[in-house]
């Protein structure tokens, strides 16, 4: 079975990683793709943040890595024949704003998601917080400074 994990992975974090890892144990293939979020500004330009999740998906081999910028995430899962979304949820916040288009997908197209929790120890990272942190030129720790753009920072095409 085919699924795909999708996101605007800006930057990609080692929450986006865990999660990636766990599908990839669960499902035959796993396309990550990134996606347009006009809810978010992009901070990196597409081509690095697939650069970025190659790079995260290198030791998965039943990994793919694909962009889709144009149109609904159930389109895309359309065209490429997949049936199964998958979202990394930290909290209750997290699947509150999930579960209206996890009902909606299902609704338009047939398509399940699964849900997967979000290690403990990495629930407080999310991308914009990453990027925050980035900004300022402040890294809490090593962990996430190695998913920091080289140079410790800035914005990129914002």
């Amino acid at each position: 079975m085919r699924a795909l994990f999708p996101g605007s992975f800006d930057p990609v974090t080692q929450g986006h990683q865990d999660v990636l890892r766990r599908a990839a144990l669960l499902f035959d293939e796993v396309v990550v793709c990134v996606m347009f979020n006009s809810n978010k500004t992009g901070r990196f330009p597409i081509p690095e943040r697939l650069d970025r999740l190659r790079a995260a998906a290198a030791d998965l081999s039943n990994v793919t890595v694909d962009s889709h910028t144009g149109g609904l995430l159930v389109d895309y899962c359309r065209r490429v024949g997949i049936d199964v979304v998958i979202r990394g949820v930290r909290g209750v916040a997290d699947l509150d704003y999930e579960m209206p288009m996890a009902r909606m997908n299902h609704e338009l197209a047939g398509v399940e998601t699964f849900f997967i929790a979000a290690d403990p120890g990495l629930a407080h990272i999310s991308s914009t917080l990453v990027a925050a942190m980035s900004q300022q030129g402040r890294v809490p720790n090593d962990d996430v400074s190695e998913l920091l753009p080289a140079g410790g920072g800035g914005s990129e095409g914002s």
